[in-house]
């Protein structure tokens, strides 16, 4: 493809056709025109207080419209804050588009997110949060599944100038480069991120010097002036194409600029004199009507008789959504709505089984998995030819081929990202975070868009995330975490945790079915020292159901995990204490009616987790237990866990560290109350 290297602004604007004819000249120009009058009518409607924020694209419509009216209607496209026409050039009706603005129920998140904070799986429109990078991530797995089937489709991702730094800019860009993925990323480039100028987010100059360095071919990194609608459509259109034959990302880096401000209250004072005079010059409404009146393509009745049309529908929808109710908060829809329906019933083992280990009981329920769900992806660091460095995965590459288990670059958030870019086109996705200490570099993705995803907007984040987690194996600060209170604390994550080889495999097989996100912890220690019957024929295990290991009477022990075995062998060391122990098998959500019941019966609680003990799960459920037993309490609920300091590495620091060091005197302790 051929690359441009022009000035920007230039005046005049070239408006070159390409071949296309004059009603679909006028057609792009009515579709232009619409976003620059919806505008004009928000910020009326933001003076008024009838609208609480707006991001302008005053400046950038011909971007949004002219890539909108290029990628097919059954492409995705993942916009960002100044693309305001690709929801309309997508045909999404203004009503509820005004709706979505006035957060009504009409609109899209049911006035749980704001502006152009939202997608439509009807429009192939994927919404984007706040944190702008994440997008890039999805995209890159909507494109992978394109790829994978073969389907000839693009996808195109929208970032701009302070998203470009970002990075999960670089982990999407590289990876979409690694594996030759059918994307577009384009980069709206109008010179500033907020207030910081782009002589302030990056050194080369121009956003496509940067493909080089990802082994993006310069032809592949085209220069568009993003004022001029004709020449960001034809672009588009003819990347378009040549995706179809050739799979691999590209760069267009739209040179624009931004009239107004980052969003109305920020104002435009760090603008230099003149810069606004200059670009306004180039405006691609005005300059592209114009173009068309001096060329013969537009007649003053043409032009007369869209305006009153779009200023019609604009009215119309205005007023639709207007009358509409303001929204009256349901707490019962707002919790449901945490999570996608279609969580499948639980399906019972129908045999004792065999002899399994831990590891080998999560390979096979995994295996299961991808035989069961053919469209399903295995991604993650080393778990290729190489199985994972715990050898979870060995072997799969022969059942299942190099296209479904997939090796990643080092690029955590990339990698989440592109899971819920999979769910999103369909597909079912693992992701193995190589050790949980590291889902720090994904934590982003997992909180804000995978936890969030569908309450905001109805889309399911069928992805599950595998964590080698817990120490015990002299590996350090690094590699030893227990980090599942990090997220005990996100709503709309499920939280897995099992402690017995059979849990494990149908825990697993119930994750993968669960059109939910699911974080799945696996405990290395036990890897290989725990084993246990597992039945050999699939089955699933509800989440949200302990498991009562020990019938007691003199107190309750709560836990999970590698818990679990800790307060085995302490109850096995004293026959004489009554304990009943339970095994919470899912900490979100978490059995608390089999908790209630025994701490009821029992008197007496100890809540144990290997985690450190401050901002720990056993914080919560203590607090849960004092609020729903309190009568029946006969002590105070008692909490072991780890010391609250970093995991040491030598191993008597380790052994001293660890919550079983001081689980008999605690339970001593409590029983004897």
């Amino acid at each position: 493809m051929e690359k441009t290297n022009n000035t920007f602004p230039h005046n005049p604007l070239r408006f070159d056709s390409d071949g296309l004819n004059r009603s679909e000249v006028l057609a792009l120009y009515k579709q232009l025109l619409l976003p620059r009058m919806i505008e004009e009518k928000m910020l009326s409607q933001l003076r008024q207080g009838k609208i609480s924020k707006w991001f302008s694209g005053i400046g950038q419509e011909a971007i949004s419209v002219g890539v909108a009216a290029a990628m097919p209607n059954d492409t995705w496209i993942l916009p960002m804050h100044r693309n305001l026409g690709i929801f309309t050039t997508r045909g999404i009706t203004l009503d509820r588009l005004f709706s979505q603005f006035k957060g009504k129920e009409h609109g899209f998140t049911k006035g749980r997110d704001r502006s152009f904070h939202f997608g439509s799986k009807a429009h192939k429109i994927c919404g984007m949060i706040s944190h702008l990078g994440p997008q890039l991530g999805i995209a890159d797995g909507i494109a992978l599944a394109h790829k994978l089937d073969k389907s000839g489709k693009a996808t195109f991702v929208f970032t701009g100038d302070g998203g470009a730094s970002e990075g999960d800019f670089h982990e999407a860009v590289n990876v979409a480069a690694v594996w030759q993925l059918p994307v577009i990323i384009g980069i709206e480039n109008n010179s500033w991120g907020l207030s910081t100028p782009s002589a302030e987010q990056y050194r080369c100059a121009h956003f496509t010097d940067k493909a080089i360095g990802y082994g993006i071919p310069a032809e592949d990194a085209i220069q568009v002036d993003g004022n001029d609608i004709l020449a960001v459509y034809n672009t588009v259109r003819k990347c378009v194409e040549s995706l179809r034959e050739k799979p691999r990302p590209i760069i267009l880096e739209f040179k624009t600029f931004r009239i107004r401000g980052h969003e109305e209250a920020s104002g435009t004072k760090y603008y230099p004199e003149g810069l606004i005079e200059k670009w306004q010059e180039v405006d691609p409404v005005e300059r592209f009507t114009a173009h068309l009146k001096a060329s013969g393509g537009l007649r003053n009745e043409e032009e007369s008789e869209m305006q009153e049309m779009h200023k019609a529908a604009i009215l119309e929808g205005l007023k639709i959504s207007s009358d509409l109710p303001d929204i009256v908060a349901n707490v019962d829809v707002e919790l449901e709505d945490r999570f996608a329906p279609g969580t499948p019933a639980p399906i019972p083992p129908t045999s004792e089984g065999r002899e399994l280990r831990l590891i080998d009981a999560i390979q096979e329920g995994l295996g299961m998995s991808m035989e069961k769900n053919e469209g399903m992806v295995c991604m993650g660091q080393d778990i290729g030819a190489y199985g994972g460095v715990f050898k979870v995965t060995d072997g799969f590459i022969e059942r299942f081929g190099e296209a479904r288990v997939r090796s990643t670059p080092l690029c955590e958030s990339a990698i989440v990202g592109a899971a819920l870019g999979l769910s999103i086109s369909g597909r079912k996705s693992m992701m193995e975070m190589q050790f949980s200490d590291f889902v720090t570099c994904g934590f982003n993705q997992i909180v804000n868009n995978l936890a969030k995803i569908h309450w905001r907007w109805g889309q399911c984040a069928d992805v599950v995330i595998r964590m080698p987690t817990g120490g015990g194996v002299g590996a350090g600060p690094f590699h030893s975490q227990s980090v599942e209170a990090w997220f005990f604390h996100v709503p709309g994550l499920k939280i897995v945790y099992p402690s017995t080889p059979a849990d494990a495999k149908g825990l697993l097989r119930m994750a993968v079915e669960d059109p939910n996100p699911v974080l799945f912890f696996e405990h290395k220690l036990l890897y290989r020292s725990l084993t246990g019957l597992v039945p050999e024929e699939d089955y699933t295990i509800a989440f949200g159901k302990g498991r009562k290991v020990r019938d007691g009477n003199d107190a309750t022990i709560i836990t999970y995990g590698l818990g679990v075995i800790w307060a085995e062998q302490v109850l096995d060391a004293h026959p004489e204490w009554s304990v009943e122990l339970i095994d919470l098998r899912t900490l979100l959500p978490w059995d608390e009616d089999m908790v209630m019941k025994s701490v009821n019966k029992t008197g007496k609680a100890l809540v144990l987790h290997e985690a450190t003990m401050t901002g720990g799960v056993g914080g919560e459920i203590s607090a849960r237990i004092h609020e729903e037993c309190w009568r029946n309490l006969d002590a105070p609920v008692m909490r072991t866990a780890s010391l609250d300091t970093a995991f040491p590495f030598a191993a008597d620091l380790e052994k001293s560290f660890m919550a079983n060091n001081r689980l008999e005197s605690d339970l001593k302790t409590l029983i004897s109350h």
